[in-house]
């Protein structure tokens, strides 16, 4: 998959972590934005070295991934900045 389509899935997955982790965050949308991708990359990583799956496109089991980095990422930044 190419690199904007991840960072596309990554601004979605970002978005979608924030809608479930409310809060006020210093960064806005641009920062929310950028954890969302970072996020992604993260899950990604994570699960396919834990050998929960691969990441291998847009489908519902990737997304679930990013989601979830997304997550792990936004709260570690909600933590080092306050």
């Amino acid at each position: 998959m190419g690199i904007i389509a991840w960072i596309i899935f990554g601004v979605i997955a970002g978005v979608v972590a924030k809608l479930i982790m409310p809060g006020k965050d210093g960064g806005g949308f641009i920062m929310t934005c950028l954890l969302g991708i970072v996020g992604a990359v993260v899950g990604g990583w994570v699960s396919t070295f834990l050998g929960f799956g691969s990441v291998d496109g847009f489908n519902l089991g990737s997304f679930g991934i990013a989601i979830v980095g997304a997550l792990i990422v936004l709260f570690i930044y909600n933590k080092v900045v306050k």
